[in-house]
């Protein structure tokens, strides 16, 4: 009888350690779901669902059949799928450790792997530091002038005299311009239409399986990859002899801000191979998303004549407030408060960037499901911004939506907590800066219908072409 005590004594302790890492083992498993082909995964799938205007319904689907987390493999990545506020929140405020910055080996190969997409933890937090000294508020106010100008003459070499044009290109040209003149310093010139016709041979191949052949449009993109990289490191260090020689203003442009930037050591605070890929990252990220707001609230402006009146209204009444030829403040910019949630709105119905990746830095349990070390984490943006249990009837377009706050991690434009994008408020200024002018200046009706794809980012049929009614002769 004793003996058969001291063995229970044992055994029963055992038996209640194993069924216990039973438990565990099955609460942490796997998403459900498929990897698809090797390699392959579902890339072409949802590229193909991307460029007919059906990723949505995709991604439904998906939802539908396996549940709010779910697994498979994208551009060569096994990858996790999961969406709702408390996935995005997951998301953008997890620790280093546990999950990392990290996009498609396509996009990290293309923009480098020291931009704040790819860094983490302390090197994320310098590098963003860096950015925002150039991108915050109080420094871009200054800004606001050159913007300004830029439009004008954007608007009087491409606009006035027209009477049809395609609104995207236009869009892009713009942006683009903004970019080279306010954050690079590039003025107009050989070096800048040779800088814009490797720049949009690369972001073709941002989103793309990455074989690495001749005749791919990921091969293609890399070898542009480095001619744009080639012409920022020489805008570099012409910049750094230009400070050095002549002492140049610090804050003349975003280049000359980050080489600026010093640590307590009175070293170089980012290395000039994060300089490259972060003015990459810079360029890539404001010449497409805001080109592509820009043309949606054109289209949305054409098709919804009374959210154009009120726009137009509110513009009217700051144009009324200037002089001739005075250019807007960054106090005009704080009374377009209708117009911004416009756009706020815009970008909830129809947001520029699809979803984006990050990487999974050790095994990680999550809605009692399994995240492998290694893994993709694959979010998108559209999901909570059409959720109707968020925004009451989501397919309404409705502005006033804004006037109020909207719960956190639920609107994510352009991501959420500490990896908010660091261009927000630059975009918001390039915004209602040229939607100003714009509204002021012409009416017009489109020309095309509205179908849309997708190739990563958004790209109207045609275009967007529109006809043009001008309302004065010059800008």
């Amino acid at each position: 009888m004793n003996t058969l005590l001291i063995i229970l004594t044992f055994l029963i302790p055992i038996f209640l350690l194993f069924t216990k890492r039973r438990a565990s083992s099955a609460s942490t498993k796997v998403p459900p779901g498929s990897l698809g082909f090797p390699f392959i995964g579902q890339s072409i799938s949802l590229l193909r669902n991307m460029r007919a205007n059906t990723a949505e319904n995709w991604v439904q689907q998906r939802i539908e059949k396996y549940g709010p987390v779910s697994k498979l493999s994208l551009f060569g990545k096994p990858t996790v799928f999961l969406y709702g506020q408390a996935a995005n929140k997951f998301v953008f405020t997890a620790d280093s450790s546990c999950i990392s910055n990290s996009q498609t080996q396509s996009i990290r190969a293309i923009l480098g792997d020291r931009c704040i997409l790819e860094l983490s933890g302390e090197d994320h937090k310098r590098v963003r530091g860096a950015l925002m000294s150039f991108l915050k508020p109080e420094s871009l106010k200054q800004y606001v002038g050159k913007m300004d100008e830029e439009v004008r003459l954007h608007i009087q070499n491409h606009w006035q005299g027209q009477q049809e044009v395609k609104v995207l290109p236009l869009m892009k040209t713009l942006t683009f311009n903004i970019i080279c003149s306010l954050l690079f310093g590039i003025e107009r010139g050989a070096r800048r239409d040779t800088l814009v016709d490797w720049f949009q041979a690369m972001i073709l191949g941002m989103w793309s399986i990455p074989i690495d052949l001749p005749f791919t449009r990921y091969n293609r993109s890399l070898q542009a990859s480095k001619k744009v990289q080639n012409i920022v490191q020489d805008l570099i260090n012409e910049k750094r002899m230009e400070l050095e020689q002549k002492g140049a203003n610090d804050h003349q442009d975003l280049i000359t801000c980050l080489i600026s930037i010093r640590n307590e050591n009175n070293e170089a605070a980012i290395t000039d191979k994060e300089i490259v890929h972060n003015i990459m990252l810079v360029l890539t990220a404001g010449h497409d998303t805001s080109s592509v707001l820009l043309t949606f609230l054109m289209r949305l402006f054409a098709n919804e004549p009374s959210i154009y009146a009120a726009v137009l209204q509110e513009q009217e009444e700051i144009a009324k407030s200037k002089g001739k030829g005075e250019l807007l403040t960054w106090e005009d910019l704080a009374k377009m408060k209708y117009t911004w949630r416009v756009a706020m709105e815009t970008m909830r119905v129809t947001p520029p960037i699809f979803g984006g990746f990050r990487k999974a830095v050790k095994d990680i349990e999550y809605d009692g499901y399994l995240i492998p070390k290694g893994w993709q984490i694959f979010w998108l943006t559209s999901m909570t911004h059409m959720d109707n249990n968020i925004f009451q009837e989501p397919d309404k377009f409705d502005p006033a939506r804004f006037e109020n706050s909207v719960p956190p991690y639920c609107y994510i434009p352009f991501g959420g907590g500490p990896r908010i994008c660091p261009g927000y408020e630059f975009a918001r200024l390039e915004t209602l800066v040229t939607v100003h002018y714009l509204v002021t200046q012409f009416s017009w009706n489109m020309i095309a219908d509205n179908f849309f794809s997708r190739d990563p980012m958004l790209v109207p049929r045609e275009g967007l072409p529109i006809k043009l009614v001008s309302k004065q002769p010059t800008v």
